[in-house]
Formats: C-alpha cells, structure tokens, sequence
C-alpha cells in the first residue's frame, strides 16, 4: 500500500469516528431539551395571549429549563428562527414510556382546533402538562367538563417570570383547586426511585462525564495506531 493510500485510509476512519462523536452529542443534546419536531395536520390551539392558534404545519417543540421542577417549553417554526410562544408547564406522569413522542389533546367541539394539553418525549415517563391563562382555562374548563391548569400571571411573560408563576386548576364552575385534579402523580414506587443516589465512585463519574473533546483525543490516538499498523503492514507485504 502507498504511503499516500495509508494516510487517505486513516484520514477516512478518523472523519468516521468525528461524525459518530458529533451524532451521539447531538443526541444527548436532544435528549436534554426534548427538541422535537411535529407535524399537525390541522389547527392546534396552544397557550398564549388569548386563544392562540397555530395553522397546520411542522413545528419544534423544545424545554428552556430543563433542571427547574416546572418546565418551560418554546415552540418555533421548523427552521427555528422564530418562537411562536413560550408555555409554562409541569411535570406530568404516565404508567408506560413509549417509543415515540405523544401529544394529548383537550377535545373541542366540531370545526374547532383542539387545544394541546400535553407533551410526553419518546421514552420518558414525565410529560409536560401545559398551563393555560387563567381566563382561556376558565373557557377550556367548561368546554370540556374537566379541571384545566392555570396561571393569572398576563402572557406572554419572560422566562424568569414563569419560573416562580402561580399555578392552580380551573373547574368548569371556576372553582379553584389543587394542580393534582389534573397531573398524575408517580405512583409510590417512583417517588422513591427519584431520591437522590449515593455518589458514585470516582472512576465512574469520569466516566459518565467524558466530554467529545475526550472522544477526540481518544480517536486520535486510535488512528495514530492504525496509520502504525498499516506501515508495519506495508513493509512486511513490501
């Protein structure tokens, strides 16, 4: 083999392995924020200022703050270049994770869009159950002869004000009552499994927090190795 075939040979794994890293980074990333991209064949209502419909198409949904016990979701167009709303919304829980993303919906009477309700990532047991203004939960309520989630704070509102937003449920009659008349709690077993572990050993949290730059360092190496393995070949077949 000649020098300049082993060289294209290692350069060719070592772009491999860059996209592998690239991938799996995209990945967590993904599994982070949830970004996830939903195509709606028809109008969908969804919180905001008033009744606030999005006409069919293809959007990203993606949570803002993912470590806060009440999750904040934005929703952008496909390139994502633009953010249509930002949904204040709490953690919901189902008995059985799936292998896609699914999408509940408030059922609406006929020609009207229905109202998303809740957003479970492919997987995940935690959902996010979405809040409504107190004002369009009130209309939602009676709509549907259920308890709505609500907040009086005014959307839209920043971020950092969504953070610390008050949220109760709204009954058809507009009786207030607790969040619990509408989200699922765990069941007790869950409660328990979330408690904080015990630290785990050194070795293995280097291990779990290994960066890409880490996996690069490691290719590197692996292909220095190759190009070796590949020279030695060549002499011994030359």
């Amino acid at each position: 083999m000649k020098k300049t075939d082993r060289f294209k040979v290692v350069a060719l794994i070592f772009c491999l392995c860059l996209v592998v890293v690239a991938a799996v980074s995209s990945a967590k990333a993904d599994d982070w924020n949830r970004k996830t991209t939903v195509t709606f064949s028809a109008p969908v209502e969804v919180p905001g200022v008033g009744a606030q419909t999005l006409p069919a198409g293809t959007y990203v949904f993606r949570i803002v703050d993912s470590p806060s016990d009440r999750h904040i979701v934005q929703i952008f167009n496909e390139r994502e270049d633009h953010v249509f709303t930002t949904i204040l919304a709490i953690p919901n829980y189902r008995l059985r994770a799936t292998g896609k993303t699914v999408m509940t919906f408030k059922e609406r009477g006929e020609g009207q869009p229905e109202a998303i309700r809740a957003w479970f990532y492919p997987g995940h047991q935690w959902g996010e159950e979405f809040v409504y203004p107190k004002a369009r939960a009130l209309e939602l309520a009676k709509i549907v002869n259920e308890p709505v989630l609500a907040t009086t704070v005014e959307l839209p509102a920043p971020v950092e004000t969504l953070k610390t937003a008050p949220i109760i449920a709204v009954k058809p009659t507009g009786e207030e009552v607790a969040e619990t008349e509408v989200v699922e709690p765990p069941p007790a077993t869950e409660v328990a499994a979330a408690e904080p572990a015990p630290a785990p050993a050194p070795a293995a949290t280097l291990a779990q927090t290994a960066s890409p730059l880490s996996l690069v360092a490691l290719i590197g190496l692996l292909s220095l190795g190759a190009w070796f393995g590949l020279s030695a070949l060549a002499k011994r077949n030359g």
